[in-house]
């Protein structure tokens, strides 16, 4: 069998770490030399301290109005192609950005702390963040929150408002892949875009005879996955188009650990995250896109069918996250659509 070339990205990356490995004789795991540094060690990046991790977090917009939290997805992904949602503070809303734990620039732990947590891990490392998040960004008691949310972001905030509907007056949702665990496994296993023999599988397993991360080397095994996660043809994913918000983000970074305990938890615990959602009488705005190839229309209805108030938008033209951070999108429709929802709370 033919094996695949490695991507001229690829290529220059190898080179570039072994020139600097040999002249500078950098050390791979140390802090800064293969992926940006996290907010625990860099104390120049903006961050807050919730439920006892220090998270990269970032707000616009006036204090006091409608608070929009936005929650990206994963697990272990970072909050950047968000960005584009930063024009709602132009419109005088609140708007927060946040990595959650062990994601983007957030601190990182290791992988038996999260698998410690057992049977709580979600609620002990997901909601018990995203309340302290609320807490912390909220001014006064009348004040709005609406959780503006996409994929795993949507999942989980369609978990914590079923725990704690009250602390929501909102829920914008994009393309959440399952509430149940079978129904994530079954969109996880639709949604891959690499095969045994593909190219980016092939540029992982080629990199491993330069780099191998252990478990909990989170350096090494961030950037590994940013590798594996740089393009999927099957969601109908492209580069982002931040257009002028991306110059509030400086460096990108996934998490690794995070995203293998997670999974590791659901597989062995199997949540149900559509629990509770049910008292949740508030209108939902639920977007799913025409070019995600694994979320047809029979998917949208079937995900979207637990939300007793809902309004199911199609996004035309783009992919699973294209509603966000495909900047014609987002200015000419989903903004519009989610400046109605938010006029309509």
């Amino acid at each position: 069998m033919k094996k695949a070339k490695l991507s001229v990205a690829v290529i220059f990356a190898l080179f570039a770490l072994l020139v600097s490995s040999c002249e500078k004789e950098k050390n791979l795991e140390a802090d800064g030399n293969l992926v940006p540094k996290t907010v625990d060690q860099d104390p120049s990046l903006p961050s807050i301290n919730v439920n006892g991790a220090k998270l990269h977090a970032q707000a616009f917009g006036p204090m006091d109005s409608t608070l929009i939290i936005c929650i990206h997805g994963g697990p272990g992904a970072n909050f950047k192609y968000l960005l584009n949602c930063k024009s709602l503070a132009d419109k005088g809303y609140r708007v927060v950005f946040y990595d959650q734990r062990g994601s983007g620039l957030s601190e990182r732990f290791n992988k038996e702390w999260y698998l410690s947590l057992g049977e709580n891990a979600i609620e002990e490392t997901f909601y018990k963040e995203l309340k302290g998040i609320i807490t912390h960004y909220k001014t006064h008691p009348s004040q709005k929150v609406v959780l503006l949310t996409q994929s795993w972001g949507s999942i989980l905030a369609t978990g914590y408002v079923g725990k704690f509907p009250n602390d929501v007056q909102g829920l914008i949702l994009a393309e959440p892949g399952g509430l149940k665990w079978a129904d994530i496994v079954e969109y996880v296993g639709a949604s891959r875009s690499f095969k045994l023999w593909s190219e980016a599988l092939n540029d992982v397993t080629y990199l491993d005879q330069f780099i191998t991360g252990k478990e909990n080397q989170h350096n090494i095994l961030d950037y590994k996955m940013a590798l594996i996660s740089t393009s999927n043809a099957i969601v109908g994913d492209i580069k982002s188009n931040l257009g002028t918000n991306g110059r509030y983000y400086n460096s990108v970074r996934d998490g690794a650990v995070i995203s293998a305990a997670m999974f590791e938890i659901g597989k062995k615990y199997k949540p149900d995250f559509s629990q509770g959602i049910s008292q949740f009488n508030k209108k939902v705005l639920f977007f799913y896109s025409s070019n995600n190839q694994a979320y047809p229309d029979s998917w949208a209805e079937k995900i979207s069918s637990v939300y007793l108030n809902k309004e199911v938008v199609k996004v035309n033209g783009v992919g699973h996250s294209g509603m966000f951070d495909q900047i014609d999108t987002w200015v000419n429709f989903t903004e519009p659509k989610v400046i109605e929802y938010l006029h309509s709370l």
